[in-house]
């Protein structure tokens, strides 16, 4: 499983990279700190497949990148090749690139 830390991912934002970044946590979750991704709760991930990118990098993060591990395993064997984990989740960001974020 190909995993991304949160300095990477500030990198590829800072740089413009276009990329795909899904949150599968709950909408509550996301209502209380986000870091602009997109909200596909892990539940709902097998009725959203059409929503998720083949052609560019895919970044799947949740609270603490457990969630999303799981998520990344699944669209594997879906046939996704260009998905990664968070590693530490939204935890990580706020610890490592933006306290400001409540942990919630």
């Amino acid at each position: 499983m190909n995993e991304i830390t949160v300095t990477e991912l500030k990198r590829m934002r800072d740089a413009g990279e276009d990329h795909q970044l899904i949150d599968v946590r709950e909408e509550y979750e996301f209502d209380a700190a986000n870091i602009g991704g997109e909200l596909i709760p892990m539940g709902t991930i097998p009725d959203h497949l059409d929503q998720i990118s083949t052609q560019k990098p895919v970044i799947i993060h949740c609270k603490s990148g457990a969630r999303s591990a799981n998520i990344v395993r699944y669209l594997e064997s879906r046939g996704f090749s260009n998905t990664s984990n968070l590693k530490g989740g939204i935890f990580a960001w706020i610890d490592e690139i933006d306290p400001s974020l409540s942990k919630y």
